[in-house]
């Protein structure tokens, strides 16, 4: 490979047809009215449908009513169009995979169409994801009102451009790096929502005990009940329950146990009926720890490194972190902060901002040295901790639907949105017995340490590939052609 391949601007790749773009443009469409989305229709993407791994997420994305779709003369996107975020999420990229129905993009994502014959979807949306390009975005990033990149800068932009076998050769390279980011991403929503599921099972419809009681009402026995516990616990039926204990003995013993922490009785509470022996407190009984951090006077602009201060930019839940939007603060500060330095499997809370009526509380949680081993929070952002409930319990607590539709409530009613302590400490939970929650948390700690883990990863192979590429690109990493002649 060469270090002499030609720089190019994506205007002159436009003007050379490599680029195609359409007489009005390929920025997305403007947003439309809120009442023209519905069920049904043509699925709308914006650049919060694009994930930090490349993932696009169709599924929920509004859908425009076809009639207001087809009014629109651009903005469809077809397989293999290369997306970029470039409106309040910068620099987020996709390829766009095979698509059975029409799909349109707003205003925060620009397309591209390529002749793929001269350059390939998977190099430039490689090179867009490079350290290279994300710099070259950041400098030409507009902050007046909220981060962009306008059409016109982004089309004074550079890429280097390879022969095309030189472009296989590196977009295969990079490939493994990148579906290997985007598998334990997936994972990590796979178990998230496993977690979420597992706690509103037992915690907000209290299934093990409903099925406890049915089966009771129905006539069955005591180990009826406690067999149908168990189904409603592991979601199986009872021919696998039976394959389950004589294949894996050990495990059917821990679902048993497991089964029998649940009661057969309800009993009324303030927040109705709920398991017999739990009981509904405040949250504030039960919480530790409670707090806000702090940043200088004067803001931390200017301030490049030191040590992350968490706001609520990045209350994006558990393994989540948006490198590009991080703040720091100086080192001197962090070590004279008496409050909000962030620990292990910490709950953390958006706490206030947004517009006046209009707020949105979210909860995240660090850990195992993701993002970084030192962090902190700013004062928009609560820590909360509780040795009672358990921190995998308190954050599925704080995040489940319920207490954040409560938490919104009590902030958009403020002047300025947002909650207090009172507001947090005021939750209403149901709290089981010890043994319960030590059984869930054991559980959900699990779930969470891989998370994390899987983001530490992704988080090194980020790394490898923002190494990778300019070597590749300089001639200091070669690769053998012709082992990737059948790449696309």
């Amino acid at each position: 490979m060469s270090s002499n391949w030609p720089r190019v601007a994506i205007r002159t790749l436009i003007e050379e047809g490599i680029i195609k773009v359409h007489k009005d443009g390929n920025h997305g469409s403007k947003y439309p009215r809120a009442a023209e989305f519905g069920n049904t229709g043509v699925p709308f993407l914006t650049a919060k449908s694009v994930d930090e791994t490349g993932d696009i997420d169709f599924e929920n994305a509004p859908r425009l009513a076809i009639e207001k779709a087809n009014t629109f003369t651009f903005g469809f996107i077809e397989a293999d169009d290369v997306l970029l975020s470039h409106n309040a999420t910068v620099g987020r990229v996709a390829i766009v995979p095979q698509i059975e129905e029409r799909v349109l993009i707003g205003t925060s994502l620009t397309h591209f169409r390529l002749d793929t014959d001269r350059l390939l979807p998977r190099y430039l949306a490689a090179y867009f994801s490079g350290r290279d390009f994300q710099n070259q975005l950041a400098s030409v990033m507009s902050q007046s009102t909220r981060n962009q990149v306008p059409i016109t800068s982004q089309r004074k932009l550079t890429i280097i451009l390879p022969p095309i076998e030189n472009q296989k050769v590196i977009a295969d390279a990079l490939g493994y790096l990148d579906s290997k980011r985007r598998l334990n991403h997936q994972i990590n929503r796979t178990l998230e929502k496993i977690g979420q599921t597992t706690f509103k099972s037992w915690f907000v419809d209290f299934e093990p005990v409903k099925a406890k009681i049915a089966t009771l009402e129905a006539g069955g026995s005591e180990e009826d009940a406690l067999l149908a516990a168990m189904q409603a616990i592991s979601g199986k039926g009872k021919a696998q329950l039976i394959q389950l204990q004589a294949e894996r003995p050990g495990r059917y013993a821990e679902l048993r146990a497991t089964a029998e922490l649940f009661p057969s009785v309800m009993q009324d509470s303030e927040l109705g009926e709920i398991p017999e022996g739990w009981e509904a407190n405040q949250l504030g009984e039960y919480l530790d720890t409670l707090e806000t951090g702090a940043r200088p006077k004067g803001g931390v602009s200017g301030i490049s490194e030191g040590v992350p201060s968490i706001g609520a930019e990045n209350i994006l839940g558990v393994g989540n972190y948006n490198y590009g939007k991080e703040k720091f603060i100086t080192v001197e500060f962090f070590n004279k902060l008496k409050r909000g330095i962030v620990e292990h499997l910490d709950c953390l809370l958006y706490k206030d901002g947004g517009k006046p009526g209009d707020f949105k509380p979210r909860v995240s949680m660090f850990g195992c040295g993701f993002p970084y081993d030192k962090l902190a929070i700013n004062e928009h952002v609560y820590r909360l901790r509780s040795q009672r409930l358990g921190q995998p319990f308190l954050y599925f607590q704080i995040g489940h639907d319920r207490v954040l539709a409560d938490l919104r409530h009590k902030g958009a009613k403020a002047a300025i949105p947002g909650i207090n302590q009172t507001d947090v400490k005021t939750i209403w939970v149901a709290c089981p017995p010890k043994d319960v929650l030590l059984t869930f948390n054991t559980i959900a700690t699990k779930i969470v340490v891989s998370i994390l883990n899987r983001s530490k990863e992704n988080l090194h192979l980020s790394d490898l590939r923002n190494t990778l590429l300019p070597q590749l690109l300089s001639g200091a990493l070669t690769v053998d052609a012709r082992n990737n002649e059948d790449a696309t």
